[in-house]
């Protein structure tokens, strides 16, 4: 099937038959689970002529087997134009090492300024020691990021939407400004995946996922992926294999049946996620809903023209109250767990409290993330309902 052929096929479509390959599968349907670290060779002229060529089939354990090929090749079907997906035990190890494969000391990289929190650790507590200075952006610029561009930028990172609050960005313009330059463009894509938004066919260089989240789906397994265009698969590989990345062929199987129910299952997080958002807009205990679907959100525009859909992650800020307020809010629910991470079957509730190096975070309460889960909205509303009420009792 040539690539053209791949492009035309529905993303639904690839969710099922990506990675099974008859090679890997022998007719049956799931990639099976291949445990290994040393490979056997039947002579030493098979052994020089795997060594000559390690990307090429088995090699040894560090450089995978069909479990993790099959998951690599799947999410690299999910996205146009892609050369191919090293996978990572973290969706934080796939940000370093998608980042170490385009940076080196004196480089610049700009960064969102609403970015996730390790990557903003990361950058701090590894790339600056390494003489990599980082430089952070506000995120609703758009192709004004060319106006930041200086003589040692070499990477643009972007993650939208953004990491809390929900800004979702200009990518297609923003790239095409960085592609002129020649600076490298790196996009977090883990709230929509590329269901919902395919990266590369939008601009970006290199798509990360934190594959922990939707593509698992069930909270039981921690890995990332990187997936990157054929001007930059192979020093993404290569860092790889430099820096002995490698995942679990056991946590790939379970990311692969995971991929299976992407589909249907975010789905399912945006409808739910969209009922439960939409009512909390209209209750006077909460100031704003910073949801990329509803218009108040900023950068809503580029999600109605970019995104196919929405997942079931958002923010909302009360009116007022303090931590206590917060605390009897968030304590009480019934049916949100209390805990870091997203993109499972259950629904979770987290205080928030965004950092900023550009734009000093101002609300007007306290903040409270949401994941919304696969369980009944009206269940959830209800239990919201509830806690808005002990919230409003605590503010007083």
């Amino acid at each position: 099937m040539t690539k053209e052929q791949q492009t035309q096929i529905a993303a639904a479509t690839r969710l099922v038959e990506g990675g099974r390959r008859p090679e890997w599968t022998t007719g049956i349907v799931n990639p099976p689970v291949w445990r290994a670290s040393t490979i056997l060779f039947d002579d030493v002229a098979a052994l020089r002529a795997a060594a000559a060529a390690p990307n090429d089939g088995l090699y040894y354990g560090r450089r995978g087997t069909p479990t993790q090929w099959a998951l690599a090749d799947a999410l690299t079907e999910l996205e146009p134009g892609a050369a191919g997906t090293m996978l990572y035990p973290s969706g934080v190890a796939a940000i370093a090492g998608a980042l170490l494969s385009v940076l080196k000391p004196g480089d610049e990289l700009l960064v969102a300024d609403t970015v996730y929190d390790p990557t903003r650790a990361f950058c701090r507590s590894v790339l600056a020691p390494l003489g990599i200075t980082t430089r952070y952006y506000d995120p609703t610029i758009g192709a004004g990021i060319a106006g930041l561009f200086g003589e040692r930028t070499r990477a643009l990172f972007l993650e939208s939407p953004g990491s809390l609050s929900f800004e979702v960005q200009d990518v297609p313009a923003m790239c095409a400004a960085a592609r002129a330059r020649g600076i490298v463009t790196l996009l977090d894509n883990t709230w929509a995946t590329p269901l919902l938004f395919p990266a590369i066919a939008h601009g970006t260089d290199l798509t990360i996922l934190a594959c922990t989240k939707y593509i698992v789906g069930h909270s039981d397994v921690m890995m990332g992926s990187v997936t990157a265009t054929p001007d930059h698969f192979e020093a993404l590989r290569r860092t790889a294999q430099l820096y002995g990345n490698c995942v679990s062929p056991d946590d790939a199987y379970l990311a692969s049946r995971g991929l299976r129910t992407l589909g249907v299952r975010l789905r399912q997080h945006q409808e739910g996620g969209l009922a439960v958002a939409r009512w909390l807009a209209d209750q006077p205990q909460v100031a704003r809903v910073l949801h990329p679907a509803l218009p108040g959100c900023p950068g809503h525009e580029y999600w109605v023209r970019d995104f196919n859909g929405a997942s079931g992650l958002f923010t909302f800020i009360l009116d007022g109250g303090g931590e206590a307020a917060r605390t009897s809010l968030i304590d009480g629910l019934a049916h949100f767990g209390i805990g870091f991470s997203w993109g499972g079957y259950e629904s979770l509730a987290l205080p928030i409290d965004p950092v900023r190096s550009v734009n000093p975070w101002r609300a007007e309460g306290p903040a409270v993330r949401l994941h919304i889960g696969l369980e009944d909205a009206d269940d959830l509303i209800a239990d919201l309902a509830a806690g808005l009420c002990r919230f409003e009792q605590a503010r007083g």
